[in-house]
């Protein structure tokens, strides 16, 4: 007679898997964290964190003394706002911060969560709430009004702050911007943040190990249709960029992108200052005939350059040109 083998039923098997899912999520987490400190031993601040409201804006100012990026003011301070994932050593690898600064003043920011800058548990990182922020570290730093230059995400707390406190921007430099609430799949793909456990478990342990195999990929995507420059790869802080900390507020800020341009959008006719609206109409991440050539027609002060052939990244591709635009801001 045969022997009769038990095989263990699908719902023995269960907690099996699970247990083995949450074990491997925690050695992932246990991996990142460890990345993480090295990379913040690695990469130390290189500027001041200025305290703000509870939180620590970390920001890089050519007028500290000892900055490598000196020059005589000759004209408007400039504070630029990187995009999102990114940092503001995003346009000292573009090579644009030392030229800007060979004439202006010039401060880089990181944002809440970003970089060397810290994003409490407490409030809603909302564009205004960002803006907020910034706008006090520069108070901070007796600044005056300033050409406020975003990229990207940054665009947003970029016009925030114009909206808010029009007497603080002198002119906007505006690049490869996201300012309608057009939608946008990632968004409801990054929403997964905010819910209780699944949320850590994306941004602590899934995460940082997806963008480390597929970091390549995705700085082509980004600089698409030109390839990712020299200068992004050999400069770039991607250690910082990858922390858990960091892509939740990635994560988080990608989900309410649409949210936040739909607040912001019904006010850009109250915008007096001049604005200079730069994009590449070949933008593989953000789709700028909605966007930045929308925006560039509405305003009727607004300097509209449109770059054919260029994607997201123009001030690593073409940082001579979007320098020179930043410089002539409001002339």
């Amino acid at each position: 007679m045969a022997e009769t083998i038990a095989t263990p039923a699908a719902s023995a098997r269960l907690p099996s898997a699970l247990l083995g899912g949450a074990a491997a999520l925690a050695g992932a987490a246990a991996f990142n964290h460890l990345a993480a400190r090295a990379a913040e031993r690695r990469f130390r601040p290189q500027g001041r964190i200025i305290g703000v409201d509870g939180a620590g804006i970390h920001v890089r100012d050519s007028a500290d003394p000892g900055r490598t990026m000196t020059g005589a003011p000759a004209g408007a301070p400039v504070v630029v706002i990187h995009g999102n994932g990114s940092l503001g050593d995003d346009f000292v690898a573009a090579g644009v911060a030392d030229t800007l600064a060979r004439q202006r003043r010039v401060v880089l920011v990181d944002r809440p969560g970003y970089g060397h800058s810290t994003r409490p548990a407490d409030r809603a990182w909302t564009a205004e709430a960002q803006a907020g922020a910034i706008a006090g570290a520069t108070r901070r730093l007796g600044l005056g009004p300033a050409v406020v230059v975003g990229h990207s995400w940054g665009v947003l707390p970029a016009l925030a702050w114009a909206l808010a406190h029009p007497h603080e921007v002198a002119a906007l430099v505006l690049i490869s911007g996201y300012c309608y609430p057009t939608p946008r799949l990632d968004a409801l793909g990054l929403g997964i943040v905010n819910v209780p456990l699944l949320g850590r478990a994306f941004s602590d342990g899934w995460a940082p190990l997806q963008t480390r195999v597929i970091g390549a990929l995705g700085n082509r995507q980004i600089f698409a249709p030109s390839a990712p420059t020299r200068g992004y790869k050999q400069r770039m802080p991607f250690g910082l960029m990858l922390r858990p900390g960091q892509i939740r507020a990635s994560a988080e800020d990608g989900a309410q992108m649409p949210a936040n341009a739909r607040r912001l959008a019904k006010h850009y006719p109250e915008l007096a200052l001049p604005v200079t609206v730069i994009w590449g109409d070949s933008d593989h991440l953000v789709g700028q005939q909605a966007q930045s050539f929308r925006l560039a027609n509405e305003l009727a002060n607004a300097r509209a350059v449109p770059l054919a052939g260029h994607g997201h990244m123009l001030h690593h591709v073409l940082p001579g040109l979007v320098s020179r635009l930043i410089l002539t801001a409001g002339e």
